[in-house]
């Protein structure tokens, strides 16, 4: 038997009931039904919840400044905001991330459950709105259509600080191997062929570079963020707000949040664009491509352990089999694999979803914002899971590595400058079909003098520009 307790509550298609406890009001009741999508609600997004309180906290700030509401709601809807911004009453925001409206169940959610929170600080109860209403006094001088946008760019920049974390421990981890795999001589390979030899930490060395160009381009897309249209309310005229209060609540959002944001040169543009979240989702499609080129160089690296190139060995995390006794697979890279494919069909979701952004708004932000959150908290995830269980625990297979050099037809490519082209290539030649190594035939052939090959063939010869010629 339900013993929960409900108050009536009013809205344009009449009356609704709300638990008596909630905090959210009819709106978000009616959300709650209508929108049983994905699964995930905006109370699992802590940071999104965030950007609306710190939002909605400078709102009241630029209406009490501007006249709009009282001080004494102001303040109110100010404790209320802060008590959202310290992880509490987060499970009052039980929505589903995806719903139709342009993110409206969303905004109202935050004003129901702040007016509420309000009301109790100021002594009345829930549900009496006639002294702190969600739409009157904590959506005052707002709409959805840009208190919405608004609270997802600070959500995201809020993500983005927290994700650098997991991206620059990675680089790290990566460098820490280069450094170790410093002296370890191996094949390079162009085209999956053979080329010419380098070492194992040029290789990891080569992984860190290409991940931290990928921090300076998520930086850029991220600023984007500080950008805001706070004021434009419906379509960016500013209707329903008072002269003022746009300049009014960019200074109370610095002062919210410490970030240098700043007001968009066109509300009206602003209110439809999308442009900062298809930006860092491309920044994140990019950083994804990159990842996953890593693991599939981990994977083929590792291969064998008998029968393949085998110079690196992963660390060995499950049994790789339900039939063939002894097999472990590469499941770490695999896994990251896959979160890098779902980030690189997320970017397309966002593609998709920026280019409904008709007339004077875009109604898709809702799947932008969840589809954006996604992306990052699964490279958060999948980083330190390639990072923990597969990248600290390589162990390179030194003498695999030199092995494979040595027998390699490609260190004939260090004899060009010496021998020239079509010698090397005769030697080439005649190691692939005899199958004797270019060390023993060089010599054979009188090419060059055991002394004049050992130099030549030094390892430090091989890893740098140095001038052959004199070698003669």
């Amino acid at each position: 038997m339900d013993n929960t307790k409900y108050r009536t509550e009013t809205d344009l298609l009449g009356s609704h009931n709300v638990p008596s406890e909630a905090y959210y009001g009819v709106q978000t009741a009616r959300a709650m039904e209508n929108f049983r999508i994905s699964g995930r609600y905006l109370s699992e997004f802590p940071r999104f919840i965030a950007g609306l309180a710190m939002t909605k906290k400078a709102a009241a700030m630029a209406n009490v400044e501007v006249g709009m509401i009282t001080a004494e709601q102001g303040e109110a809807i100010q404790w209320a905001c802060d008590q959202l911004l310290a992880g509490m009453y987060h499970d009052q925001f039980p929505i589903d991330m995806i719903q139709g409206g342009a993110g409206t169940s969303t905004n109202m959610a935050a004003n129901e459950v702040i007016a509420n929170l309000a009301l109790e600080h100021m002594g009345h109860q829930k549900g009496e709105y006639q002294y702190c209403s969600p739409n009157d006094v904590v959506n005052a001088s707002q709409s959805t259509n840009d208190a919405y946008p608004c609270a997802i760019h600070l959500a995201m920049f809020l993500e983005h600080e927290a994700f650098l974390p997991h991206l620059e421990q990675m680089i790290a981890a990566l460098k820490y191997k280069s450094r170790e795999f410093s002296h370890v001589i191996k094949m390079g390979r162009t085209q999956l062929q053979d080329a010419v030899p380098m070492t194992l930490g040029q290789t990891f060395g080569a992984f860190a570079a290409s991940l931290r160009g990928e921090v300076n381009n998520l930086n850029l897309s991220a600023r984007e963020f500080l950008t805001v249209n706070m004021g434009a309310t419906a379509i960016g005229t500013g209707i329903c707000s008072k002269p003022g209060y746009s300049e009014a609540c960019i200074k109370a959002l610095h002062k919210v949040t410490g970030w240098n944001i700043r007001l968009a040169d066109n509300l009206i543009e602003a209110t439809s664009a999308v442009s900062c979240m298809i930006q860092y989702s491309s920044a994140l499609k990019r950083l994804a491509l990159k990842v996953n080129k890593i693991c599939n160089d981990l994977r083929l690296l590792s291969s064998g352990p008998r029968c393949g190139l085998y110079e690196i060995h992963l660390p060995e995390r499950q049994p790789g089999s339900s039939i063939m006794p002894g097999k472990v697979n590469p499941v770490i890279p695999e896994v990251m694999n896959q979160v890098c494919y779902k980030v690189i069909g997320n970017d397309m979701t966002i593609s998709f979803a920026s280019d409904n952004g008709q007339l004077e708004l875009n109604v898709m932000e809702p799947v932008i914002a969840y589809t954006l959150f996604e992306s990052v908290h699964l490279l958060e995830n999948g980083l330190d899971t390639l990072r923990t269980f597969c990248i600290d625990g390589i162990i390179a297979n030194e003498e695999r590595c030199r092995q494979l050099v040595e027998r390699s037809i490609g260190i004939v490519t260090m004899l060009n400058p010496i021998i020239g082209y079509k010698q090397s290539t005769k030697i080439a030649k005649e190691a692939s079909e005899t199958g004797r190594g270019v060390y023993e035939l060089v010599l054979e052939h009188g090419l060059l003098t055991k002394e004049q090959l050992d130099e030549i063939l030094k390892p430090e010869n091989m890893l740098q520009p140095v001038d052959l010629t004199l070698k003669k």
